[in-house]
């Protein structure tokens, strides 16, 4: 049955029977060799007794609830990040060193905690988040527990038992099913009670009609729809009526296999590839951070660690442990500066932004961040039915008698869908309808089950599909003038031919007939069914005019002749006959005392009445192509996207389909890229045939084969979309890199597996998202190297303040501030940048390309280094200097210092006679009479203000240098993206908010600045654009050889 779930969901008490089940198949094996196998007579049933014996050895009829992770586990693998580990171990050191700093009180106790508190709390919403997106994961398995049949009607101990409990069958049980049943396990057909039984299993096996079931035996190494003797669980019966011996349970069952497969790919869920890129970039940055630390311990352990040399060897060493707790605060404020804290709420405003948009466009992503991983999709493998078709029934051609014998005419029908305004008839003599058109359109009406009705905006069939098909053609068929309105044609029909009596469909007539009351008064027999077996029965033809002649060998030839053609177009073809002359029914009503009505209740007299018919003409329907697929298709080749069609149809239609939309050509020898799901199975080289460039088709596929096509293109290093709509689809949507589902006709099992549904079910949906997630991965690229770039600049500041031994510029709660807030706006409204015109015509990026490249990461070197020197450089400009580039610095009183004594500052305590003079800070006044040295700590709170100011400006210019990775400002200026000239304003006023409101300015350790510290700020801070459009017009000028080389090894790994 299929190897898909051999592995997974062993039971204890069930194991062994397992595969003592496994080894017998009852479709191969007949209804005598079932009944002795599982030890049951049909009449009676299992005893009591048994039942409670094989209930203990294979337990309950349910799907296995897997044991979910425990909430530990997953608090635990929220901190398995690289970043989230190195702001961990930095909250706990700040934390331990503002305790050891609060001992001693005062106004810094405030500032010292707020940091740690700060990182915890980022640390506790990642977590949170990060754990309400895991337990979501589980629930697809919750949703096919809801497709298991609740109850049965089952035959035990000679009794019938009706509404058994479901999840109480055992194998061998005796179950009768009638039509709207939910099949409640695996079962095969003992016998029909009706004459034919249908049922609708397209949510497993991907069939796009209901599937006639048999008793009769199939091979044993048919595949899943090839089992015709055989039912599934959570199917539904569509047609008809049967007795059932149930053969596997729960986990055994094919919808058993398919939770297992489930369960087995939710547990190998990868990273996105933005989310590796992440993970990558941060182990770089803890290397990064850990040099430059030790770099920064070792230019300054001569301040916390000394000794003397005695006899050539080192002695007495002297510690200084508050020394050492300092810098060791300059080590955390290095990881602080280091690590983008805002990056992840960033990452996840621009992809909720990104989802709003996707779903005005009627893609609904349930997970962010597949949004990010759509951008770099290489391979889409599409379910045919509903997705590239419109999963709807709907007439192609109809084929008439002419006006004389041995002539047809032929009628194209538009249309894709059961709305009977959507398209026409072409050529058709509209209200002029011919006698033996008016017939055509009396059969479909009339000799039919189905209804169409409209729900909201769209038609919806209730029936078999080709029979609702039937009724909207005739609806487009219009109705005769000479008969009064158009609308609502098959209803006037019936109205004037009442059934009175119907010869049920079977397999081996392959016909549906019915007698009507007709308004002439006479009785009719109206036929439909398969053309070939109307043919045989038929003796006459009805010509265009009405008249009857006798069906020739030249026109049976012509009529067969257009079957084929129509069959050969992957057509489903039903032909109309009719019959006016029923002697044995002439006086018959319904009456069940009648003496023909006994004819009627054995189906074997059905062929005789459905004799010497006069046939009518034909129809060939279809499941026809959504009218956007081809286009759709086009984008995918222009953006370099290969397209596989895995459909569980049969392979004649499929193939027509896919030459018709364009995945093959419409002459293309396909013979090497059309196979089947056991063909592919059983193919040498599985991986070289999907290598093939251009479209592959794939029909008659199974679970496993869907999963295997998946996992094999996925070791490949392609990055997977996967569609589909059934239970069958839930696995292989869970294991590829985006799954997607469909809203309309999808099953809750596949949207729950899903990454993204569509709304509408339509392909070219998924093309529209494509193009929406490469577009904002490029913002995402845009703000994320923003951000680095601001990091970079905060890391060489910090390491410059070190190095050149002066006092600590920025402490890490403002390094916080920045990182957090006053980055977070910019970085977001980045997020908006328009899409580029080209951006569908570029080949998919490789999941492997490189976030950041060497040329990047140069430029950004550079930008830091001048951060850094800017924000150091005015920190000593204003303890060194009364006035720099013209600007008066002196309006606040300060004492200037050499820039000798602030390398050295702390040694202040041995110079002698220093002292400096108070001075003004907004309305507070700095005074240091009792102690000069704290100039260069309490002090320093106007100078660390400027650094802190200087480096808001710089981050809120380099945005402006973000809009575009190698574009000038007067090719891209600011205004394209209003939404940043924005973010720069709330950024800005967040600064302000924090300088001039006291309580704010306490905590973070600032003082407010006057007009002209502002004016140094902005001289400081705007060379920062000159300097990047210098570093832009080089990698313009340079940008073929950067890029020559990134394409040949891109195209030596695809070749």
């Amino acid at each position: 049955m299929g190897r898909g779930g051999e592995d997974f969901g062993k039971r204890e008490n069930a194991s062994a029977a397992s595969s003592k089940q496994e080894s017998f198949p009852a479709w191969a094996r007949d209804v005598k060799q079932c009944e002795e196998k599982y030890q049951v007579n049909r009449e009676l049933g299992l005893s009591s007794a048994e039942v409670e014996k094989r209930q203990q050895k294979y337990g309950w009829n349910e799907l296995e609830k897997h044991e979910g992770t425990p909430i530990y586990k997953l608090i635990l693998e929220q901190f398995n990040d690289t970043l989230v580990r190195i702001l961990l171990v930095a909250a706990i050191v700040s934390f331990v060193l503002a305790w050891y700093d609060g001992e001693e009180g005062g106004e810094m106790e405030i500032t010292a905690f707020v940091e740690p508190l700060v990182i915890f709390l980022i640390l506790i919403v990642n977590a949170i988040v990060g754990i309400w997106q895991e337990s979501n994961a589980e629930k697809a398995l919750e949703a096919l527990k809801e497709i298991q049949s609740e109850h049965a009607n089952v035959t035990r101990d000679g009794k019938k038992v009706s509404n058994l409990p479901a999840k109480e069958l055992v194998p061998g049980d005796i179950v009768e099913l009638r039509v709207g049943d939910k099949v409640p396990a695996d079962m095969r057909v003992l016998s029909l009670i009706s004459s034919t039984v249908r049922v609708e299993q397209g949510s497993l096996t991907g069939e796009s009609e209901a599937v006639s079931k048999t008793v009769k035996v199939v091979p044993e190494n048919s595949d899943i729809q090839g089992k015709k003797c055989m039912l599934f669980a959570g199917t539904t019966v569509v047609n008809g009526n049967c007795i059932c011996l149930v053969t596997q349970i729960g986990m055994n069952t094919e919808i058993g296999k398919v939770h297992s497969q489930i369960h087995e790919a939710s547990q190998n869920e990868e990273d996105t590839p933005l989310k590796k890129k992440l993970n990558e970039f941060g182990e770089v940055l803890t290397m990064i951070i850990g040099v430059i630390c030790a770099l920064v311990w070792l230019i300054n352990v001569k301040y916390f660690l000394t000794w003397e040399y005695v006899d050539g060897w080192p002695r007495n060493f002297k510690f200084s442990f508050e020394k050492c707790t300092y810098y060791f605060e300059i080590a955390v404020a290095l990881a602080v500066a280091a690590i983008p804290e805002g990056l992840p709420a960033v990452i996840t405003t621009c992809l909720a932004l990104g989802t709003r948009k996707m779903a005005q466009n009627n893609a609904l992503v349930r997970k962010l961040p597949s949004v990010e991983t759509l951008g770099c999709t290489t391979v889409i493998c599409s379910d045919k039915t509903g997705t590239l078709t419109t999963n709807q029934m709907a007439a192609s051609k109809l084929v008439a008698i002419g006006s004389r014998p041995g002539t047809l005419r032929s009628f194209d029908v538009e249309g894709t869908t059961y709305d009977p305004f959507d398209g026409k008839i072409l050529s058709w003599p509209v209200g002029r309808m011919d006698v033996n058109l008016q017939m055509i359109a009396k059969i479909s009406a009339v000799c039919n089950d189905a209804s169409v009705e409209q729900a909201g905006n769209h038609y919806v069939a209730n029936g078999i599909p080709t029979e609702a098909a039937l009724k909207v053609l005739v609806e487009k068929m219009g109705f005769p003038e000479e008969y009064g309105p158009s609308s609502g044609c098959c209803q006037l029909w019936s109205t004037m031919e009442q059934r009175i009596a119907t010869l049920e469909f079977d397999r081996d007539r392959k016909s549906m007939g019915v007698i009507v009351n007709s308004s002439s008064g006479r009785k009719s027999l109206l036929v439909k069914g398969a053309v070939e077996n109307l043919l045989e029965r038929s003796s006459f033809i009805q010509l265009l005019d009405g008249s009857i002649v006798e069906l020739d060998l030249y026109s049976r030839d012509l009529i067969l002749q257009s079957l084929h053609e129509m069959s050969t177009d992957a057509l489903r073809c039903l032909g109309f006959a009719y019959k006016e002359e029923l002697f044995e029914f002439a006086t018959y009503n319904g009456d069940e005392d009648h003496p023909a009505h006994q004819l009627l209740l054995d189906p074997s007299n059905y062929s005789s009445i459905e004799s010497k018919l006069i046939f009518v003409g034909l129809v060939g329907l279809r499941d026809p192509p959504r009218k956007e697929v081809r286009q759709a298709l086009e984008d995918c080749k222009a953006a370099g996207i290969r397209v596989m069609v895995i459909t569980g149809d049969n392979k004649n239609t499929a193939e027509a389909i896919c030459r018709e939309i364009g995945v093959f050509g419409s002459h293309e020898d396909i013979s090497s890229r059309s196979l089947t799901g056991n063909d592919f199975m059983d193919h040498p080289d599985q991986k070289n045939h999907l290598r093939q460039s251009g479209g592959l088709l794939f029909s008659r596929a199974e679970p496993r084969h869907k999963q295997e096509i998946v996992r094999l293109l996925k070791e490949d290093g392609e990055v997977v979309a996967m569609t589909g709509d059934g239970v069958n689809d839930a696995p292989a949507l869970k294991l590829a890199d985006i799954g997607v589902a469909m809203g309309i006709a999808g099953t809750e099992v596949a949207k729950e597996a899903s990454d993204m549904v569509l709304a509408d079910d339509n392909f070219s949906t998924i093309v529209a998202a494509v193009a929406e997630g490469r577009s904002i991965y490029n913002n995402m690229k845009a703000f994320i190297r923003y951000m680095i770039s601001s990091n970079i600049g905060e890391v060489a500041s910090i390491f410059l303040t070190a190095a050149l031994g002066i006092p600590e510029g920025m402490i890490p709660v403002q390094l916080l501030w920045v990182n957090l807030v006053t980055d977070g706006p910019p970085a977001t409204a980045l997020g908006f940048n328009p899409p580029d015109k080209d951006i569908m015509k570029k080949p998919p990026r490789r999941s492997d390309d490189s976030l950041i490249t060497a040329w990047i990461l140069f430029r950004y070197l550079v930008i830091g280094l001048y951060v850094g020197i800017a924000t150091v450089g005015v920190f000593i400009i204003w303890y060194t200097h009364h006035s720099f580039l013209g600007i008066d610095l002196s309006g606040d009183g300060h004492s200037l210092v050499t820039y000798n004594q602030l390398a050295n500052w702390g040694q202040c305590s041995s110079w002698e006679g220093f002292s400096v003079s108070p001075f003004t800070a907004g309305s507070k006044v700095f005074t240091f009479d009792t102690n000069p040295c704290d100039y260069f700590q309490a002090g320093k709170i106007k100078a660390s203000t400027l650094s802190l100011s200087v480096l808001v400006a710089i981050e809120m210019f380099n945005s402006l240098n973000a809009l575009s990775e190698d574009g000038s400002l007067f090719t891209m200026p600011p205004w394209v993206n209003p939404w940043l000239l924005l973010a720069m304003s709330v950024s800005f006023g967040l600064h302000f908010l924090i300088l001039y409101v006291p309580f704010l300015a306490q905590v973070f350790g600032i003082v407010p600045l006057s007009l002209n510290e502002w004016l140094l700020v902005i001289a400081v801070a705007f060379p920062v654009i000159l300097i990047d459009e210098v570093l832009k017009f080089i990698g313009r000028r340079t940008s073929g050889l950067r890029y020559s080389g990134a394409r040949k090894s891109s195209k030596h790994k695809a070749e």
